[in-house]
């Protein structure tokens, strides 16, 4: 059955099949053949041709609203716990300890490691003098959105008093070669623990702790995964983050 729709986007435009094949890189009678045929073309191409005709990609080719089928386990997940609670100390410092390049800390306070591990600043010192580079992002206590996260914790101004902690506990590691400390004012949907290729990821839930939401254990896998988005996240905070004076 004929495209109408593409038809019709197609004239309104004056494209022509040539034309818009040349534009999302295909040949034009498979063009053709998404019109007077109605075949529908790869999800990637169809919404470039979409973006290019200003029109809806589903409005143009409807089977694209099936979902794609989900799997039912990604091959980076290595364990998913309940809560954060559940999960050792050791765990976090057996994963820091391993790592070799590089360590990524961005959290609110998370306060509870150094509680636990009062040699957290010694291993992330000695991590850095044997080549790895360490960044640690700490919410900034008089931002609002960590004001705002303190009321949904219902904590009221617990969490600004656990960031002005977390900034006691890491100042000591301000211009130690290697390592990098700032503080940030984002809103924080996942606290992240990264070495080398793992990580875990603390899941933030409206009006509960985070020692109380899911954490993920992740292992990097390949480009493009899970471990990826996480990975990349944590840089357009860091991005936005302002350093820490010494002292």
């Amino acid at each position: 059955m004929p495209n109408e729709r593409l038809r019709a986007a197609m004239a309104a435009g004056g494209w022509t099949y040539a034309a818009l094949a040349d534009k999302v890189e295909v040949d034009p009678k498979s063009v053709e053949r998404w019109v007077n045929l109605g075949r529908t073309p790869r999800r990637a191409t169809a919404m470039m041709a979409a973006e290019i005709l200003g029109e809806d990609v589903h409005a143009l080719w409807p089977a694209l609203r099936q979902a794609r089928p989900a799997r039912a386990v990604s091959p980076e997940l290595v364990a998913l716990y309940d809560q954060r609670a559940d999960i050792p100390v050791s765990t976090f410092v057996d994963m820091l300890t391993q790592a070799r390049e590089r360590i990524d800390v961005l959290v609110y306070a998370a306060v509870f490691l150094h509680e636990a591990y009062p040699r957290l600043n010694d291993l992330l010192r000695e991590r850095a003098d044997d080549g790895c580079a360490v960044r640690i992002a700490i919410g900034d206590p008089d931002s609002t959105n960590v004001q705002q996260r303190g009321a949904e914790e219902r904590f009221g101004h617990g969490i600004e008093s656990r960031c002005r902690l977390a900034l006691m506990h890491y100042r000591p590691l301000a211009g130690v070669p290697g390592i990098e400390v700032r503080t940030h004012a984002t809103t924080l949907y996942n606290s992240i623990y990264r070495a080398d290729d793992q990580a875990l990821v603390n899941a933030h839930v409206w009006g509960l702790n985070a020692y109380g939401a899911p954490v993920w254990h992740l292992r990097r896998s390949g480009k493009g995964g899970m471990f990826d988005t996480y990975a990349s996240s944590f840089d357009a905070v860091w991005e936005t983050a302002t350093p820490i004076r010494e002292g």
